[in-house]
């Protein structure tokens, strides 16, 4: 390398060692862009950070170091604090006043002058007078009306608007705000939007229209101050002493809303997590809804009397059942749903269907000879047979020697029931079925296919068209005797000409 490279080649630490030491001191200011050190400057003095915690905090902000390590020897040099904040001693030594603050530094050109604001700066024409005569006024100019604002940007403290400008604006705001509930109400998913679709209702709850919804609720409206809710945890008597009320407790939605989702579970077959983003809450608490209305509507519905006497079975006979048949208290099916494969070998064996080839849940329904549903039993494995079914339902208590049934060819309870059982002719190792059976049979059947007309109303509700979960397996009892028990308020008859009464 040459000696003229050499000699422009320089540290920046020798151009401190040109200048005039003047005391032996090593103390250097530690604010940025500061460079004063008490090595080449004895003018300044350099003053320790206070101990007072809060004042300490303001020379850190004041100097702008967050997060800065302050230290015995950290100081800061005089020239960043004013003349009257610092004094000189009887010894000589120049000291800061009590409450000092260094103000002073490189970002704000070393002064505390405050620059004036916009509004200050700009001129602005004298108010006039409350003496001085104001402007003939212009008829044929809009009349103005004052308007007070909250701000006040001009010297008055209110403005002059036009009347048909403001009276334009108030139209806007007004129309806008209808538009906004109208938006508000076509976005929120509850009975509310869908009160003048029938077509929706039907949809959404089975019931034929809103009027037959609110009917029902009507009904049971009064009952819903004591349903017991699913909560997440349950209180003890040693964490609660109080029993919160019914009315008063908090919901995300209102009952209503909450008997809407319900029937719209059941009427479509959601699932939880859809039903979670149509009504906008969580999926844990429509677990909770379901569960809590399917066990109140069991429980209310349950306790009215669906079973009919005799004398009111008689009352409300067809014609199409007079003659032979005129005795005939109820007509019974089985039928069967889908369920989810279980994972026990031995569970699988008790719910599998032959008839089905898939594992179910089987009940009976029974009905009237007018249509009305007058039977339901609970849910039995999928393997059990119709005898069974039969047997273990309860049917057989309700039924007297004057009483006879209408059944299918499977159900061989001849010996179970004290009454008539009408039930098609078997073949029996015959060639050929008489002539007499036929006729008996076709007349069976003819009636007898009514009860798979209400069972299909039951199963209109799509939940039960789907492969049940086994997770609500503890709940869909409660939830196909709900739906078999609806569908006398939700359905007209099912032959127009019959009465239909229960």
């Amino acid at each position: 390398m040459s000696a003229a490279v050499r000699k422009n080649k320089y540290n920046v630490r020798d151009l401190f060692k040109l200048q005039r030491t003047e005391v032996k001191s090593t103390n250097h200011c530690c604010v940025p862009l500061c460079s004063a050190s008490g090595l080449y400057n004895s003018h300044l003095s350099f003053h320790r950070f206070p101990k007072k915690t809060s004042l300490r905090a303001r020379w850190l902000h004041k100097i702008r170091r967050a997060g800065f390590s302050v230290t015995p020897h950290t100081k800061v040099c005089s020239r960043h604090f004013q003349d009257n904040e610092i004094h000189t001693t009887a010894k000589g030594r120049r000291v800061l006043a009590a409450g000092s603050v260094p103000s002073l530094f490189e970002w704000n050109s070393y002064t505390t002058k405050s620059w004036a604001g916009v509004w200050e700066r700009r001129s602005r024409p004298p108010s006039p007078g409350p003496d001085s005569a104001g402007p003939v006024e212009d008829i044929g100019h809009p009349v103005m009306v004052p308007m007070v604002v909250d701000h006040d940007y001009g010297a008055s403290r209110t403005v002059c608007v036009d009347r048909e400008q403001y009276e334009d604006v108030l139209s806007e705001i007004e129309t806008l705000r209808v538009q906004l509930q109208t938006f508000n109400l076509h976005h929120s998913f509850g009975l509310k939007r869908f009160a003048s679709s029938p077509e929706d209702i039907r949809f959404y709850t089975r019931f034929f229209s809103y009027e037959h919804l609110m009917a029902f609720w009507n009904l049971i409206e009064a009952a819903t101050a004591k349903i017991v809710r699913v909560t997440r945890s349950k209180k003890t008597d040693a964490t609660s002493t109080t029993t919160e009320s019914p009315l008063t407790r908090p919901t995300k939605l209102l009952p209503i809303d909450e008997l809407f989702l319900f029937l719209t579970y059941l009427s479509t077959g959601f699932t939880q997590r859809e039903l979670s983003h149509r009504f906008n809450i969580h999926r844990t608490t429509v677990s909770r809804i379901i569960i809590t209305w399917a066990t109140f509507l069991y429980s209310l519905l349950g306790l009215v009397c669906i079973w009919m006497s005799p004398a009111a079975v008689n009352a409300s006979l067809p014609h199409d059942f007079e003659g032979i048949y005129s005795d005939t208290q109820v007509i019974l099916d089985c039928t069967e749903i889908r369920c989810q494969t279980p994972s026990s070998l031995l569970l699988q064996s008790e719910v599998f269907s032959t008839y089905k080839s898939h594992c179910t849940f089987k009940a009976m329904v029974g009905m009237s000879p007018h249509g009305a549903l007058t039977f339901v039993s609970a849910l039995f494995e999928g393997s059990t047979s119709d005898r069974e079914v039969s047997r273990q339902s309860g049917i057989t208590s309700l039924l007297t020697p004057d009483m006879a049934i209408m059944v299918d060819k499977g159900f061989l309870v001849d010996d179970l029931v004290p009454g008539n059982v009408h039930r098609p002719a078997f073949l029996s190792k015959r060639a050929q079925i008489s002539e007499e059976d036929v006729l008996k049979t076709q007349s069976i059947a003819r009636l007898r296919v009514h009860v798979e007309r209400i069972i299909r109303r039951v199963k209109e509700n799509k939940l039960f068209d789907t492969t049940i979960p086994l997770s609500i397996a503890g709940s869909i009892n409660q939830l196909f005797t709900f739906a078999c028990l609806l569908s006398n308020y939700q359905n007209g008859p099912l032959v127009k000409k019959w009465r239909y009464e229960v």
